[in-house]
């Protein structure tokens, strides 16, 4: 498990101004290389307090760790921090063990839910992947006759080796004196957080290869010039108060309708498989608007059609954002793989080492995911209501 640390406002700042510059249409190198750096430091702070006062507050019995559910780690994880602790930290080109890198995949789609809505898949060594469409992965021919059919044409590549995720970790000198389970500990909490805004902000937000960058679920792709721009909204939603909730299942069969239909005017299922992100700022209005009190006392918040409801900080507030699972492609592939930055971090008696990974992000066509605006009214409902 990774370290549960105490998000400080401090911390939650830094993170909002990391986001706002990362979102930016225009943004200079100074003012991104100021804000990463503004919000890893806050990021190092509250793990290594948290790290602190945990060394000092738990036995560090490795039966009674594994009785509460702690990090214990396995022999190829134990063999490779100890070195880091006997080498004084990581070498270059170091890469986490595997098993490690499976705990990262397991904790980012465990304590973050739009990555694991989306299908987040971890391919480790691969770099390459394939899928196939079920409409064409098949051919009818009359029996004993010929096979026909352009069955291999239903299946399509696609490489993630193009894009980075680096994100950084500043390992203070004195955590080494911890020993390996508080390194792989704090390396794999630092992994999580950082790779979570990253990766969010690519899938949500991201401007396409000519940036660097996934192509995010709020964007476009012109089919011909392979431009990416803005999706416009396709309408808003009030989620108003009505005697039988005819209204918000209007509108948002509206949405469903809207998803259920792809790129090439095909229909698809999409029953039981429809996410609806939102900004945590709108997340309590959905909410207020859409919770009922059963006659049992207990309140039940639910949407119609089996619409699952995500919260994102990379959606804009006032925004609603819907996708269909299963067509947006979110990946993360090759080894962790670390090296010694040869720049200081404006942090004293502390090293700070940049951790890389492929990653990559795409719809799978512009019908994936649509955006809607939201005008909820927090008045009371009209009597009767």
């Amino acid at each position: 498990m990774t370290i549960k640390f105490n998000k400080s406002e401090t911390f939650k700042n830094a993170k909002a101004a990391l986001t706002a510059v990362l979102s930016k249409e225009e943004v200079t190198e100074k003012e991104q290389t100021e804000a990463y750096e503004n919000y890893f430091e806050a990021l190092q702070t509250e793990v290594v307090s948290t790290i602190t006062s945990q060394v000092n507050n738990e036995m560090l019995d490795r039966s009674i760790l594994q009785q509460r559910g702690q990090n214990v780690l396995t022999s190829e994880e134990t063999k490779f921090f100890n070195a880091v602790v006997q080498d004084g930290g990581f070498n270059d080109d170091s890469i986490l063990p595997e098993s490690t890198q499976e705990r990262v995949f397991e904790d980012l789609v465990k304590e973050h839910p739009l990555l694991d809505v989306l299908g987040l898949q971890d391919l480790g060594a691969v770099t390459k992947f394939i899928y196939s469409d079920a409409t064409k992965a098949f051919a009818w021919k009359e029996l004993f006759g010929d096979i026909s059919g352009q069955v291999n044409a239903a299946f399509s590549s696609e490489k993630v080796g193009q894009l980075k995720l680096t994100a950084f970790a500043v390992i203070p000198n004195d955590m080494l004196d911890l020993g390996p389970v508080w390194i792989e500990r704090y390396v794999r909490t630092l992994l999580v957080e950082s790779y979570s805004v990253g990766l969010e902000y690519g899938f949500v937000n991201g401007r396409g290869p000519t940036q660097h960058e996934p192509i995010g679920l709020l964007k476009d792709v012109n089919t011909e010039t392979g431009a990416i721009t803005n999706k416009t909204s396709s309408g808003t939603l009030t989620f108003a108060p009505s005697l039988y909730g005819e209204v918000v299942a209007g509108e948002l069969y509206k949405v469903v309708k809207e998803l259920s239909i792809n790129a090439k005017d095909e229909t698809r299922k999409v029953a039981g498989k429809i996410v609806m992100v939102v900004n945590p700022m709108d997340a309590i209005g959905v909410q207020f608007r859409n919770t009922i009190q059963t006659s049992s006392g207990q309140w039940v918040t639910a949407l119609p059609y089996n619409i699952q409801v995500v919260e994102s900080e990379e959606i804009p507030v006032g925004k609603a954002l819907f996708f269909v699972k299963g067509q947006y492609l979110a990946v993360i592939a090759g080894g962790y793989k670390l090296k010694k930055f040869d720049q200081t971090f404006a942090m004293e008696d502390a090293t700070l080492y940049t951790i890389k990974q492929f990653a990559n992000g795409k719809p799978k066509d512009n019908k994936a995911a649509v955006i809607y605006d939201l005008d909820i009214d927090f008045q009371a409902a009209p009597e009767g209501v």
